[in-house]
């Protein structure tokens, strides 16, 4: 899961341009939206199409959505479980 969170990190970054950011300094467990990046819907938007995009996985409902996009962290997983069941 380690590979995956590092390459999360640095999608984030460069599809939010983050430019200030480095991939280390993006903590898997911390809050993406509401915490320090200021992710709004827009940036919210472009992260549901990055997981679509880059790991076939969709996100169908808003409390789904809310519960991926929590951490970089809960992303992994959610692209692993579907990967898996795939």
């Amino acid at each position: 899961m380690t590979e995956l969170i590092d390459k999360l990190r640095s999608r984030i970054i460069e599809v939010l341009e983050l430019q200030e950011i480095t991939p280390e300094e993006i903590d898997p467990d911390e809050q993406l939206v509401g915490g320090r990046f200021e992710i709004d819907s827009i940036d919210v938007m472009e992260l549901v199409i990055l997981l679509e995009k880059d790991y076939g996985v969709f996100i169908d409902s808003k409390e789904l959505g809310a519960e991926v996009l929590k951490s970089v962290r809960a992303m992994a997983t959610f692209v692993e479980s579907k990967q898996s069941t795939a």
